[in-house]
């Protein structure tokens, strides 16, 4: 899990980062953002809220107990469930809760995040509220070690995943079936379950989609495998494309190597003060130049406790590269003569100096 050393400096950031505001606290209901500042990961079925004061003292509200290694002053709990069974109201439970305990510390001007939780918050006549989701995204940018350590075990997965998938890719294995074994195999090297559903792309001979019923993959197609698992709440998000039978086409290699060639590009250029969108733009230019044609989505975009966030590689944002992003790329190139298409994508940490590769998978098809 996080650090809850990490998490109280990340606490300090948020405060130096809304001083201009003058709010007497921060209310947090997502739980990526309870889990960020206080390294409590919250059940996927439990609410919880997160409270940070003008004077730096925090407080967790969380399902059944009080958490004891949060990175927080004061933890608190509530019922989560009646008889084994899940309330539904408790996104209202923990909310009340915390307008007690603002109303107990005289605070007034509240910054809260987007949430079932602070939504309820939201409605107190008593309070002023403004939305901080801007703010929280951009001080999420930079990730410590302990988010670090987490994304590179997410990528480990997928390395695993990758080599399970080199092993088992033939004519007739089903989709469904690389779903399952993938996800086993990413579940296996986690060591635990993955704290979100395994999503991204498992269509074979297409562009990208979930995994379909009753689809055997056939000779001479492409098969995209764009991998996300979550490990402990981070998101990793890699790709790689394989040749079903192992014998791809000469315009199948070329078209491959096309698309390899726009990592030279995207290591030479990123780093530091770099804009995301000049990186898209050299490398759409690139591929139209050497290939003939270009890909219409992103070039890549941030990772972290969200499978996209900042940094945007892309034409409809104008984001500048900061040290201690971790950003995927993803090139591509699709068509019908390609049965189906390429994508391969990596993840870079930005470093003082450029950027870092963090994946370790063979790109060759």
């Amino acid at each position: 899990m996080l650090d809850p050393v990490q998490s109280r400096l990340r606490q300090r950031r948020l405060l130096d980062a809304l001083r201009d505001q003058d709010l007497d606290a921060v209310v947090l209901g997502l739980p990526h953002h309870v889990y960020y500042l206080s390294a409590h990961l919250p059940n996927w079925l439990h609410s919880s809220g997160f409270v940070l004061l003008k004077d730096g003292r925090s407080w967790l509200c969380a399902a059944n107990e009080p958490v004891a290694n949060a990175a927080v002053d004061e933890p608190v709990s509530y019922e989560a469930q009646w008889m084994a069974t899940l309330r539904q109201e408790q996104p209202a439970v923990v909310a009340d809760q915390i307008i007690a305990f603002l109303k107990s510390n005289g605070a007034h001007r509240i910054g809260i995040d987007a949430s079932a939780v602070t939504a309820t918050v939201a409605g107190s006549r008593e309070l002023e509220v403004q939305g901080i989701d801007a703010a929280l995204w951009q001080i999420r940018r930079r990730k410590d070690a302990d988010e670090l350590s987490l994304l590179q075990a997410a990528i480990r997965c997928t390395e695993v995943m990758y080599e399970r998938a080199r092993q088992m890719i033939q004519p007739g294995v089903e989709e469904l079936d690389v779903f399952n074994e993938l996800h086993a195999a990413a579940v296996k090297t986690a060591g635990e379950p993955l704290s979100a559903q395994l999503g991204n792309d498992f269509t074979c001979g297409g562009g990208g989609g979930p995994p379909r019923a009753n689809r055997p993959v056939q000779a001479g197609e492409l098969y995209i495998l764009d991998l996300g698992p979550a490990f402990r709440g981070y998101f990793a998000d890699n790709c790689r494309t394989f040749s079903v039978d192992r014998q791809p086409t000469a315009q199948q290699r070329e078209a491959c190597e096309h698309v390899e060639s726009c990592f030279a590009l995207i290591e030479q250029m990123a780093r530091p003060g770099v804009r995301g969108r000049a990186i898209y733009e050299v490398v759409i230019d690139h591929l139209q130049k050497r290939a003939g044609r270009v890909f219409d989505h992103h070039l890549g975009h941030g990772i972290g406790l969200q499978p996209h966030e900042y940094p945007h590689l892309s034409p409809r944002w104008d984001d500048v590269l900061l040290e201690g992003e971790v950003f995927a790329a993803e090139p591509g190139l699709y068509g019908d003569d390609l049965r189906g298409g390429i994508r391969i994508e990596n993840n870079y940490l930005v470093t003082s100096t450029g950027v870092k590769l963090l994946l370790n998978a063979p790109m060759s098809l």
